[in-house]
């Protein structure tokens, strides 16, 4: 992107944020909910809106968060009941490493979620070689 963004999105680019569905984020109004024009989903965050605050957040020297927003920005793609599983497959003595390698794989294949498969390697590659309880 050539122009420099500012934080926050919202007081100095709102014109180039969008809801999931499209909507700009100046037509997310009340009034637009209640009749029907946009819907609960669009009060999400979008993969877009995570991009442009990663982008802002790596311009600063603050490259760990901006990490974790493109990973979030991925996120945006997956599921809710996908997330809480494979959360619950990275906490202690949950998964295996073969378990864990097997999520990954499936966060590339199905959601192109790279980052997030990467990171779930590096959780993967940190269990003992026995690795966990195999649930």
């Amino acid at each position: 992107m050539n122009e420099k963004l500012l934080y926050p999105l919202a007081e100095h680019h709102p014109e180039r944020l969008r809801t999931p569905s499209g909507l700009g984020f100046e037509d997310l109004t009340v009034d637009a909910l209640l009749e029907g024009r946009a819907s609960m989903d669009d009060l999400r965050v979008s993969a877009e809106a995570l991009c442009m605050q990663a982008e802002i957040a790596r311009a600063a020297g603050r490259r760990q968060l901006a990490e974790n927003l493109e990973r979030a920005a991925e996120l945006t793609r997956v599921p809710e009941d996908e997330i809480l599983r494979i959360y619950d497959a990275l906490r202690p003595g949950r998964s295996t490493r073969a378990r864990l390698e097997e999520l990954a794989a499936m966060l590339e294949r199905r959601y192109q979620a790279f980052r997030t498969a990467a990171l779930v390697r590096e959780a993967a590659d940190a269990l003992p070689q026995t690795g966990g309880n195999g649930r």
